[in-house]
Formats: structure tokens, C-alpha cells, sequence
């Protein structure tokens, strides 16, 4: 055959025919010895790699992985029969009968590994804890930082190149097709038995389709989608079989429930500008979501629907949500912008610009019993939210905090279950401790007990005013610098230990929340406040009078009515200013108020701080122009109803007894938390000068 070739080609010399006869006979036998080689390279190359392996597990992670069987089925196939990953001295994590698995050739040629195809039979992952011992701790087991290539150090505090790095090695892992039979997870220890099992699982060119069962069929999942490695692109969604399924393990693990009907999310595009600028773009969405959590919400919250789409931008030293990202819930629209920045210091920007909107569209987004208070409200009008939060965590004292709601077109028509009018006229309240009702008041002249605001000595009412809100009669509901001291005092706590609350929040939430203390009630307690206030519809005069007939002044004792007649045996327009700042000094602990005294009836020593403070401030403010003012603003004049005193302690002097208990200790160390809250307060109204003159 090849001979009739080389005679159909006149244009060659019988010489010339010969040497290219030669010539691919020898590249023929170069590209056999050629595959000879290789083929037998290969093969040394695949048990030198297995030995590595074997070494790695052994002596890093103090793990056998044993496989009974590994060899060549084709050019770029390794088939391993019977594998076993068994931590040393624990139980077998994992079992596998056969896996076969391939490299495409061609991007192996520009040194990227990327899988072809993967098959899978008889998998079984058996994650075991009993007591404190796991066969799965050495997967997180830190290991000690390769500082040897300065390169590496830069990799890793550039974001951008770190993600990048992940994102093309979890694409370079992803088949082009797989086949999967009966995969199972299992997690035990020694209350709980989950399991997990894919009985069968296909992708065919990207394409995937497949069923998570648990426990068999406790419960299941359908899952579906498309995945591109090349292009880096995926696509997932998640069903459930039947609704408010709840998903494995969070209960128990964080005390989380959760259950969807479907779940979808699609990265659409990776984007690479330069090395430290990386771009993710995409969108997700969800059916029926649910959630439970203690410190979430006391009741199931419900999310009918949501949809959100936009970018990920990725820096070199900073993290961010695109601006141009909507979120979309039914069909109330915002774009919400993130910014964080990890190191040096810790930065977190975040900012809401929502534009003109369909004020109804709020509170129709708003999941039904998710703020119960709320369900049935109609509005009308357009109102604009604007928010720009910064904070720097090595500088919290320097955050930003920019709040501003445009509502001046909102009018309620029908107020929900919590109707702010009924402050305007006569209406029970129910007297909760926790979640315990005490007993129910009548706020209004039925009640014998109930004290108008005329009614109320004015020092009495300076006095509140300046402890508990001292904007109360300018803001609308909320003060910002109190935001702003709040936020930053709990950085520096790090915990929760102040919040923000104004005498319009505090009225809320005693008439018309529970006692919940958890993040819903609080948006709750906030939405509430804010239309309370914007509505118009209750005076700053009757808020503060509702306020002062219901707030809790020691145990069981409820009212100003109640307290100057417990405390002082006096009308509340009897009060002086001593009795006015002992009473409002025990506002925010009204259980511990007894404990300021000795068994004199008269105030302990450390109780004086209080009177200096708010004394100096409305001396400064001129409020004290037109009342009986002391010395030392009336604090040595306070005395205690006889039948409240506690006995003298035996065998201790007057001094001695005025020495400090370990309850007034905590009560202290919850005082001088609001010394920051004092100082910001003074600086304020005077100026830094003048106050650190002062000091």
C-alpha cells in the first residue's frame, strides 16, 4: 500500500522514496518505543505518587490509606478497587469498592490537572464521634505554615489570588462526567444517627441530575443543574420532595431549624481583571424558606420568596458587594452595599439607598407572623431609606452611622394588631416579669393609681428626661449618637452590654412586645417606633405619660404613682429633686433599687455619682432656676420608708456597713460602663473643653 503512494508521486526520485520510506519507518518506531516508555514511566510514576500519598497521610495527618488494587485501564484512566482512609486508632472513615477516575490530555500539556471523568461504586463515608474522640479531627487539624517562599506570604493576604486559587482547583476537580452508585454519608455519635445516600448520581457533558435521601426515606432532596469547569460556571438547584422538610444535623449542632421547598444558585461568571481583582457574578433564590433559632425569633420565620442577583467584587485587601446587586422580596427591591476589608484592621461598610418606593410594598414583603404586631397594616404614600455604616474594630469610637428616612408623603390607614392610637385613649396593660404576667393596669383616670403628666412633679420629670433620653422631645423615636456610643461600646465589650434605647422604644416595648429577647423583636420594636412617631398620631406629652404610668420602679411596683408612695410615702408631685434622681437612677435595674440603701433609710456613698452627674447637667442647662436645689442636689436628704430598711448588720459600725457588698460591686461595675455614655452626653450639650475642664 504504501509503495502505490509513493508511485502516484512522480515528482519524487526512487532515491527520495527510499529516505522517506526510512524516515517514517523510523518515526514509527520512535513514537512505539516512544509509548513503550512512557507507558512504562507511567506506571512507575502512579506507584511513586500512591507512596507519596500513603507517607503524606501517615506521618502528617497519622492516617492508613490502603488500596487493594490500582492500575492503568486506559491513557488517562486509574482504576483503585477496595480503598480504605482509617485514622490510627479510630474507626474506618471511609470505604470505597472501586473509583476510576481520568485526566483530560489536553490541559495536562499546560500543567493544569484537570479530571475527565469519574466513576464511583459502593462509597461509604462514616463520620464517628464518641465522647470527645472523632475519626475526622485530623481533617481540620492545623498544620504548621511553610514560611520558606516569601511568595506565598504575599498569596495569602492577596483575597483576590487566594479566592481565584480555590475556585480553580474546586473547577479542576469537577468532571466533565461522572457515575455514581450509591454514595452514602453517615454521621453518629452517641445521641444521634444520620445518614445521607445518593443511590445513583449521572453527569453527562455538565448536565447532572440526582436524589439525596436521608435515612433512606426520612426524607428527600432532588437536585439538578448544569456545571461548565472550563468556563468555571454552575448552576444548582435544590427541591425538596415534600415541604417543611427539616435539614439534618443543624438542630442539634447550633440549635438551628431550617427547610425549604427550593433553593437555586448560579454562578454565572469569573471574571479576572488582574491578579488582584477578581469578579464573581451571579444570582440566587429561594421558595419557602423557614428558620427557627432562639436568639433569631421565638416562632418559626417564614420567607415566601427571594430572589437576589449581582457581583462579588474581590480585591487584593478588600471584599465587597457590588452597589449595582438587587435584592427582591415579592415586591419591595433594594440594593444593599457591603464592603469588608479583614486586615490590618478589621473594616465592615455597609450601605442602603433604596430611592422612592411604595411605602405598602414594605410591609407586604414582610413575612406573615415574622412581627405579628404588625400583620393587616395598610399605608399609603412613597417614602426613601438611606443608610451609610462604616466601622473601623481597632477604632470603634470613630464610626460612621448615617440613618435617614424620607416619609412625609406616609399616611397609615389601619394599623395591625398593635394599634398606636389606643395610647390616646384609656386601654389595659398587662405587667410582664419575663415571660410571667404579673397583673393588668388600667392606663387611664379610671385608675385610682394613674397620674397625669400635670400631675408629676416637674423635677421628677428633668430628672428621666436627662437619664433616659435627653433628645426624647427633638428626635422622631431614635438618637443616633446613642446608636453610634452603643454599637462602639459593644465592639470594645465585645458582647452585648448597651443598647440604644430611647423612651419611644422603651414604651413600645412595654406596651405592645413580649418579652422576648431576640433579634426579630427588636426590628420589630424598631418598625413600630418608627411609625408610631411619623405617624403623628400620639403626642411626645401622652408618650411620656403612658411612659411614666408604666415603666416597672422596683418588683411589683408599677408606675410613678406606685413608687414615690412606696419608696418616699409621697404623691408624685410631692417629689424632690434628691427623691427624683434616686428614682431615676434605678430606670435600668428597678429590682435592685432597695440595695442603694443602708439601714439608715439613707443612700450609700456610691450612689452619689449619679446625683453629681445629672445634677451638674441640668445646672448647666439651666433647668434648676425654678427649684429647691441643696446642697450636693438633695442627695443627704433622701430617706427610705421605715418598713423598707434593711436591719443593722451585727457587729458593724455605721462605716464599716457602708462598705461595698458584691452586689452593689456589680451594680457599680454596670455603672461605670455608663460613663462613656455620661461623658458623651456632656461633650455634647457643652463641648470637650468644657467638660474636661470640669473633670
Amino acid at each position: 500500500m504504501g509503495m502505490r503512494i509513493f508511485e502516484k508521486l512522480p515528482s519524487l526520485t526512487r532515491k527520495q522514496k527510499k529516505i522517506t520510506l526510512i524516515t517514517g519507518g523510523i518515526f514509527l518506531l520512535l513514537l512505539i518505543s516512544g509509548l513503550t516508555i512512557a507507558l512504562s514511566v507511567r506506571t512507575r510514576m502512579l506507584d511513586e505518587a500512591m507512596k507519596k500519598v500513603e507517607n503524606t497521610l501517615r506521618e502528617r495527618y497519622h492516617t492508613d490509606f490502603n488500596v487493594q488494587e490500582y492500575s492503568f485501564t486506559g491513557l488517562a484512566t486509574v482504576t483503585f478497587r477496595d480503598i480504605e482512609v482509617i485514622p490510627q486508632q479510630r474507626d474506618t472513615l471511609a470505604k470505597i469498592e472501586r473509583m476510576a477516575v481520568s485526566v483530560r490530555l489536553f490541559p495536562l500539556l499546560f500543567g493544569d490537572v484537570k479530571i475527565g471523568n469519574l466513576a464511583l461504586r459502593n462509597a461509604d463515608v462514616t463520620l464517628l464521634k464518641r465522647d470527645s474522640i472523632s475519626n475526622y479531627d485530623f481533617l481540620f487539624r492545623k498544620q504548621s505554615k511553610d514560611t520558606t517562599v516569601s511568595v506565598e506570604k504575599d498569596v495569602e493576604t492577596n483575597y483576590a489570588a487566594l479566592i481565584d486559587g480555590v475556585i480553580k482547583q474546586v473547577f479542576f476537580k469537577i468532571p466533565r462526567n461522572m457515575e455514581l452508585e450509591n454514595f452514602q454519608l453517615s454521621y453518629q455519635d452517641d445521641s444521634v444517627h444520620q445518614r445521607i445516600r445518593l443511590p445513583e448520581a449521572v453527569m453527562d457533558g455538565g448536565d447532572f441530575e440526582t436524589s439525596l435521601l436521608l435515612n433512606d426515606h426520612d426524607a428527600q432532596w432532588n437536585l439538578s443543574g448544569r456545571v461548565n469547569p472550563d468556563k468555571q460556571q454552575l448552576r444548582v438547584e435544590v427541591s425538596s420532595e415534600e415541604k417543611n422538610v427539616e435539614l439534618p444535623f443543624l438542630r442539634r449542632k447550633f440549635g438551628l431549624t431550617v427547610s425549604f421547598d427550593k433553593i437555586m444558585f448560579d454562578l454565572a461568571q469569573v471574571k479576572r481583571v488582574t491578579k488582584d481583582s477578581l469578579t464573581l457574578a451571579g444570582k440566587w433564590s429561594f421558595d419557602n424558606l423557614r428558620v427557627k433559632h432562639r436568639r433569631l425569633s421565638e416562632d418559626e420565620v417564614i420567607l415566601p420568596e427571594a430572589i437576589g442577583e449581582g457581583q462579588l467584587n474581590i480585591g487584593k485587601t478588600a471584599i465587597e458587594v457590588d452597589p449595582a446587586s438587587k435584592i427582591r422580596v415579592k415586591e419591595f427591591e433594594f440594593q444593599p452595599y457591603v464592603k469588608f476589608i479583614p486586615k490590618p484592621d478589621k473594616v465592615v461598610s455597609l450601605s442602603v439607598h433604596t430611592g422612592k418606593f411604595e411605602a405598602q410594598k414594605l410591609f407586604d414583603a414582610i413575612p406573615q407572623g415574622l412581627f405579628e404586631t404588625l400583620d393587616g397594616i395598610q399605608v399609603e404614600g412613597k417614602i426613601a431609606y438611606d443608610l451609610d455604616f462604616s466601622v473601623n474594630f481597632a477604632e470603634p469610637d470613630s464610626l460612621a452611622f448615617d440613618s435617614k428616612m424620607d416619609d412625609q408623603e406616609l399616611k397609615i390607614t389601619s394599623w395591625g394588631k398593635a394599634d398606636i392610637s389606643q395610647l390616646n385613649t384609656a386601654f389595659t396593660y398587662k405587667a410582664y416579669e419575663d415571660t410571667v404576667l404579673m397583673r393588668e393596669i388600667v392606663v387611664g383616670t379610671q385608675n385610682p393609681k394613674f397620674t397625669p403628666l400635670g400631675q408629676v412633679a416637674s423635677i421628677l420629670k428633668k430628672t428621666v428626661l436627662n437619664t433616659e433620653d435627653p433628645y426624647f422631645y427633638q428626635h422622631k423615636g431614635f438618637e443616633e449618637e446613642a446608636f453610634k456610643l452603643s454599637i462602639a461600646t459593644n465592639i470594645k465589650e465585645r458582647a452585648f452590654k448597651r443598647g440604644a434605647s430611647t423612651i419611644s422604644m422603651q414604651l413600645v416595648k412595654n406596651v405592645f412586645l413580649n418579652r422576648n429577647k431576640t433579634l426579630m423583636r427588636k426590628f420589630e420594636e424598631i418598625l413600630l417606633v418608627w411609625l408610631m412617631e411619623g405617624s403623628g398620631q400620639v403626642s411626645k406629652d401622652r408618650m411620656f405619660e403612658v411612659y411614666l404610668n408604666v415603666i416597672e420602679w422596683g418588683k411589683n411596683v408599677y408606675g410613678i404613682q406606685e413608687a414615690s408612695s412606696y419608696y418616699f410615702g409621697k404623691t408624685p408631685a410631692q417629689l424632690n429633686i434628691g427623691e427624683s434622681l434616686y428614682l431615676s437612677s434605678i430606670i435600668p435595674r428597678p429590682k435592685t433599687g432597695l440595695s442603694s440603701f443602708d439601714y439608715t433609710g439613707h443612700l450609700k456613698p456610691w450612689v452619689q455619682r449619679h446625683f453629681n452627674t445629672y445634677g451638674y447637667i441640668m445646672n448647666k442647662l439651666g433647668q434648676l432656676q425654678d427649684e429647691h436645689v441643696p446642697e450636693t442636689y438633695g442627695f443627704y436628704g433622701v430617706v427610705l420608708e421605715p418598713g423598707l430598711r434593711p436591719p443593722r448588720p451585727k457587729g458593724l459600725i455605721d462605716t464599716a456597713f457602708r462598705e461595698i457588698d458584691p452586689e452593689q460591686e456589680a451594680i457599680m461595675q454596670e455603672m461605670e460602663r455608663d460613663e462613656a455614655r455620661r461623658k458623651s452626653l456632656l461633650e455634647k450639650l457643652f463641648g470637650k473643653e468644657d467638660v474636661e475642664r470640669e473633670e
